[in-house]
């Protein structure tokens, strides 16, 4: 006969605890998982800031350098304006000085001194240098009077439609700059004649006409 053990101790199976340890395993693996992703998500949340900040220098830097650009093309065109402005400014000074030497020249003109001989050619070549610079003459005769380029000593006329009748004096132009106004005499244009004569005549019509009547 047998003796059983009433305190004999239970008997453990590893068998049961197998899943236990293969569930804790997979738990350790999701979590290292889920810590991968979030470090990854970190990592391009950080690239994606990284990539703002430098989009936004990058904008800053050539809005600068645009601004940079524009100011310098602005201030090359400032000093080619003043250059310009400094050169055209000396070339009026100097042709201002000769045109006393031009009005001794139409006044030898005039005179048929310069009709021919060494004289002629020296007047035609500084007058043609002249012209080559920008030297404009105004003021003949038929010309319509303008206030701004002509000076008028005489007038004649009721100067309804004033043209230029005599010429005392050359006016200069240096490309859009007057050197000298001309000296001009004023009397009225070829319209305000033919209206004077036309007005005269029907006037002495009707004197005649009514002097027939009275007769």
């Amino acid at each position: 006969m047998t003796n059983q053990n009433p305190e004999q101790e239970p008997v453990i199976d590893p068998a049961a605890f197998e899943g236990r340890f293969a569930s804790t395993g997979e738990v350790a693996e999701a979590a290292a998982e889920d810590s991968a992703a979030a470090s990854a998500a970190d990592g391009t949340a950080a690239e994606d800031v990284l990539a703002d900040a430098i989009s936004a220098e990058l904008a800053e830097r050539t809005s600068d350098l645009q601004r940079l650009t524009a100011e310098y093309a602005n201030y090359r065109r400032r000093v080619e304006r003043d250059r310009k402005a400094t050169i055209d400014n000396a070339k009026a000074q100097v042709v201002g000085e000769l045109l006393a030497v031009l009005d001794d020249l139409d006044r030898a003109r005039a005179h048929g001194d310069l009709e021919s001989g060494p004289l002629k050619g020296v007047a035609d070549k500084l007058v043609t240098a002249l012209e080559k610079q920008g030297l404009v003459e105004f003021g003949s005769e038929g010309e319509p009077f303008d206030p701004t380029l002509h000076e008028a000593v005489q007038h004649e006329g009721s100067g309804h439609d004033p043209v230029i009748g005599m010429v005392m004096r050359k006016g200069y132009r240096f490309g859009e700059r007057v050197l000298r106004h001309a000296l001009v005499g004023v009397t009225d244009g070829v319209a305000d004649l033919a209206a004077d004569s036309g007005a005269a005549q029907a006037d002495s019509t009707n004197a005649g006409t009514d002097a027939a009547g009275a007769e």
